[in-house]
């Protein structure tokens, strides 16, 4: 049995509320069969990431952080930033962190495919 992949819009929707639709999926919440321990065969394809919406002041108030491992080391960047470099970037961050954190997270997060621009000028 082939599993057509799931694919959706992101243009006019809300970050979050969207990763949250999509890191359900992923997991395989949405199928009579899910069991936790087990990988999902679902794949999700998402276009139109550019043209996701975030709320209130989070386009230059939020910051994602990482270490160099050295001290005093951290550094940070806004949203803003990110989805100027790809706009895919914040999304997939959003997901990743939305999936149980276990041995599957990295396996899940490969069936996640996102594009920027439409799904049918991808192909």
């Amino acid at each position: 049995m082939e599993n057509n992949p799931y694919t959706i819009d992101g243009s006019g929707k809300i970050l979050g509320r969207l990763a949250s639709e999509v890191a359900i999926i992923l997991m395989g919440k949405n199928k009579p069969d899910f069991l936790p321990y087990k990988l999902s065969t679902n794949k999700v394809i998402v276009f139109n990431t550019a043209k996701i919406v975030i709320t209130g002041n989070k386009e230059k108030d939020k910051r994602y952080y990482r270490h160099s491992g050295y001290l005093g080391g951290i550094k940070f960047s806004t949203f803003r930033e990110i989805s100027q470099k790809n706009p895919s970037i914040p999304f997939r961050k959003a997901v990743y962190r939305m999936l149980p954190k276990n041995k599957l997270r990295d396996r899940m997060i490969k069936n996640l495919k996102l594009y920027a621009a439409d799904y049918k000028e991808q192909k």
